[in-house]
């Protein structure tokens, strides 16, 4: 009589965190590429200073809370530390003589990171500041390069009986084979922030409007099969 198959128990929430993963042969662990958190800040304070015309110097200290919970097991321990560099546009209007709207959008790379039982970063600061002239560097190359070596994609289409006009503007790392999942959009004189192609669809991170998230894909599409 044949064995009955031993049926596993499904992996939970933790372990999927904690299991060793790869990504472009780099090996890592903790939550999956793709996935995404959503935090809650609490009031904190920002503190600015001018420098010049047009440069500003600021500080910023505040509590952030996740907004659901997370699976328990999972995660670092307390006490851990991170040392990220965030690079973000932020996006400012006024609305009285004391208050602004303020949108951000951007990325964040981790330089360093500290065990909840050490005392010290995982690197020294000189590597850390070696680590941040190259991602500056891989930037500006990047930004130097995009009109040279990728089309820039002109845009102009309707939603919801408004005109939408402007560009998107591919991000190199996620071409192949000429077609970008990642595109710097801009439309009507305003950064809308990075469309991505995801297996559930079209993402850009903070839209409040899904609809014209899925127009822009539309679009970008469109110009591709051109």
């Amino acid at each position: 009589m044949p064995k009955k198959p031993v049926i596993k128990p499904a992996t939970d929430k933790s372990e999927s965190y904690n299991e060793v993963k790869y990504y472009n042969g780099e090996q890592y662990t903790g939550m999956k590429i793709g996935r995404s958190h959503k935090w809650r800040y609490d009031a904190g304070e920002w503190k600015e200073r001018k420098v010049t015309p047009d440069k500003w110097e600021f500080t910023y200290s505040v509590t952030k809370r996740r907004a659901g919970h997370a699976p328990e097991g999972s995660g670092v321990p307390v006490g851990t530390g991170y040392h990220w560099f965030i690079l973000s546009h932020q996006f400012v209007h006024k609305l009285n003589a004391n208050d602004y709207s303020t949108s951000m959008m951007g990325l964040k790379l981790k330089l360093a990171h500290k065990r909840a039982n050490k005392t010290g970063w995982n690197t020294s600061n000189e590597t850390q500041r070696k680590h941040l002239v190259k991602i500056l560097q891989n930037l500006i190359a990047n930004l130097e390069n995009e009109p040279e070596n990728m089309d820039i994609l002109s845009l102009d289409f309707e939603y919801r009986g408004e005109t939408f006009t402007g560009e998107a503007i591919p991000i190199l790392t996620s071409c192949k084979d000429g077609i970008c999942g990642e595109l710097d959009i801009f439309l009507n004189g305003e950064h809308h922030g990075i469309l991505q192609q995801t297996p559930k669809g079209w993402h850009i991170s903070g839209a409040k409007r899904q609809g014209l998230v899925n127009a822009i894909g539309e679009a970008v599409l469109q110009e591709y099969e051109k």
